[in-house]
């Protein structure tokens, strides 16, 4: 049962080469979300609200202003096409065992030191080899590789925003599933509109501190915990991630802090993920997480009254499995990527009859 590994496939053709500047408008389509202001166009789609003059690019990389109007140039232009298991997004609450055609056009509104995807998200749509994929033929190829869902995932959908919507719209249409991986880093306003076309999302809450975020990832805290209550508010399913990066976000009083906040806000049945962060891009001189550190910070969130913790990125360990609140017996065993056991009938244990929250098929 299930899939043990993604796996690349030739979605679409590929472009040949960079696009010229005239080929760029093919890639393009008005932004949603901006206004004009004295000094320039402003993008609203997230909290850096960008202001561009003629011809000046986003700092996410694929938005640019032509005249008076706002413009994506990550439309229809992924650099990366590959069908993964969806516990790799990871979302272990969610369609357990099935397949999501995942997307991701270059770009990110933020600039992570430790970003495992840095050759995508720090460039622009112009800079990358992409695959000539408008929505409905992601849709098309969702279905001819038997996914349920679509994953827009990789860099930061939120910075191909419209190609996200309107493939979202399309696979609604079709009875497939939208999957939004995400650092959640949006505005009140479009995050609502997403939130109408998406079904699942996992958000990458980076950590529990301002100084953090703003030094470690470039943004800020507050619009991220908005967005999560938006998100639950407006009925996705969702399950938050928790990248453990030593001596920036292992510090176990703030991860205590964050938890407690969680279950304040109503969280206790959101499915948390603490990951094991390796060495990568900007911090290749730090080690890889203790997993001692990694299984502190689960205990610390169920002692918190977090229901289900999850720890990422560590093979073979059972904290990968989902265990029964009520009678403690396991319903969901994984290894890897495969599912080996599903102990869950109709949304509840299958022992005791206890609801296990998710979206279970």
């Amino acid at each position: 049962m299930g899939l043990g590994c993604s796996y690349c496939i030739p979605a679409g053709k590929l472009l040949a080469g960079t696009p010229a500047a005239p080929d760029l408008w093919k890639w393009s389509r008005e932004a949603l979300f901006y206004e004009m202001t004295p000094r320039g166009t402003r993008c609203l789609i997230c909290p850096n609200e960008c202001t561009l003059k003629p011809e000046e690019l986003s700092v996410c990389h694929n938005r640019i202003r032509k005249e008076d109007k706002l413009y994506t140039i990550a439309y229809g232009n992924p650099c990366s096409v590959n069908v993964d298991p969806i516990e790799k997004k990871p979302l272990y609450h969610f369609l357990p065992a099935s397949r999501a055609f995942s997307i991701a056009t270059a770009g990110c509104n933020l600039a992570c030191l430790n970003c495992q995807n840095w050759t995508i998200s720090q460039i622009s749509p112009t800079e990358t080899r992409n695959y000539d994929l408008m929505p409905a033929e992601v849709v098309n190829q969702a279905l001819a590789n038997d996914c349920e869902s679509i994953a827009y995932t990789y860099s930061e959908p939120i910075t191909f925003f419209e190609y996200t919507c309107e493939t979202s719209k399309i696979a609604r249409t079709k009875k497939i599933k939208n999957v939004l991986v995400s650092a959640g880093y949006i505005n009140e306003e479009p995050a609502r509109y997403l939130a109408q076309h998406i079904d699942a999302a996992n958000i990458d809450l980076k950590s529990f501190s301002n100084t953090t975020y703003l030094r470690l990832n470039g943004g800020k805290l507050d619009p991220i915990l908005n967005a999560v209550k938006i998100l639950k508010e407006e009925g996705v399913w969702l399950e938050l991630g928790n990248l453990v990066v030593p001596n920036w976000t292992d510090d176990l009083a703030m991860i205590r802090e964050m938890c407690k906040w969680l279950h304040a806000n109503g969280f206790e049945n959101t499915p948390l993920h603490f990951l094991r962060f390796h060495p990568m891009y900007k911090l290749t001189q730090l080690p890889a997480t203790p997993q001692a550190v990694l299984e502190s910070a689960r205990n610390i969130a169920l002692s918190e009254g977090i229901k289900f913790v999850y720890i990422g990125n560590v093979p073979g360990t059972e904290a990968c499995n989902t265990f029964c609140p009520r009678c403690k017996k396991l319903v969901v065993e994984r290894k890897g990527y495969v599912i080996s056991q599903l102990n869950i009938k109709q949304g509840k244990c299958a022992y005791c009859g206890e609801p296990i929250p998710g979206v279970w098929q």
